[in-house]
């Protein structure tokens, strides 16, 4: 599943460094997640980082984007092999 970034954002700036597969960006008034980027840090970290960091609890799982631990794998794979 890939995560989403809800309208009690604040801008803080603090997600956004933290992910390690760059899915997160400013959008047009709040931060968003890339879908086809996120993998909820599975393969680099045990817990998703920009949850972590997030002051406002903003970010929950993305209900269009429901995916299994190892369809995450397999994305993370995939986007490791892309970049090498």
């Amino acid at each position: 599943m890939a995560l989403m970034i809800t309208d009690e954002c604040i801008n803080c700036d603090v997600c956004e460094p933290e992910c390690p597969n760059n899915a997160i960006s400013q959008g047009e008034e709040i931060y968003v997640i890339d879908p086809n980027l996120c993998t909820e840090c599975v393969g680099h970290f045990e817990t998703s980082q920009c949850v972590e960091v997030c002051p406002v609890d903003c970010i929950p799982i993305d209900p269009e984007h429901e995916e299994t631990r190892e369809q995450l794998v397999t994305k993370y794979e995939h986007l490791m092999a892309a970049s090498a």
